[in-house]
């Protein structure tokens, strides 16, 4: 009796459990959480604002070149209005002093058209010779001395020496050509024949 009574409290224990297996429990819809999903972002989503950049760096990047362009071509006509300019400079610095050589060149010619003898024309040349180192002389053109000045090979060229007891040793003995300067630039130095004075050595 007490066998039977045993399993049939079994077989109700079994009837009230019932077994839960995968898929088997049913959730009140109701009963369910709401998951949001969000919605995919489209693929050309960000096309309109990078298009956009494109179009403003594009524009950045022609002001630039025209800005570049400009530099460029006002530099260009500065270059060449600095070299008109210098050409202007020097043609007007050029007949100035052609200007004042004009007289020179008509004494010369009076001199070559006059008639008479040898030291009449060699007067006249000498005339000529003063106008023309006169007009040197306003250019701030002056002659560097030579003959028994010191040989200074910044002024001097020597072509030679020459024997002399009456110059001192290293001294200018013959002037060849006469050397000039502007203000204190060298123009051209003067070609000239050093002294050499044996008896002042000796001594």
């Amino acid at each position: 009796m007490k066998r039977n009574t045993h399993k049939e409290e079994s077989e109700l224990a079994e009837l009230e459990t019932p077994e839960i297996t995968a898929g088997s429990v049913d959730v009140d819809a109701e009963q369910q959480p709401v998951v949001e999903v969000a919605p995919e972002a489209a693929p050309d989503a960000g096309e309109p604002v990078a298009r956009a950049e494109f179009d403003k760096m594009k524009a950045e990047r022609d002001q630039l070149l025209d800005r570049v362009a400009r530099m460029q071509a006002e530099f260009d006509n500065a270059r060449k209005r600095a070299e008109r300019e210098k050409v202007e400079f020097r043609d007007i610095a050029t007949g100035n002093v052609v200007d004042q050589f004009l007289p020179v060149i008509d004494n010369f010619q009076l001199a070559l058209s006059a008639t008479g003898n040898a030291e009449q024309l060699r007067s006249g040349v000498s005339l000529i010779v003063k106008q023309m180192e006169e007009v040197l002389q306003k250019m701030q053109v002056s002659a560097i001395p030579a003959v028994g000045e010191p040989f200074d090979p910044r002024v001097h060229e020597a072509l030679g020496s020459v024997e002399r007891d009456d110059i001192p040793d290293q001294h200018v003995a013959e002037e060849i050509r006469r050397g000039y300067r502007l203000r204190d630039r060298l123009l051209r130095p003067a070609l000239v024949r050093v002294a050499h004075n044996s008896k002042q050595i000796s001594e």
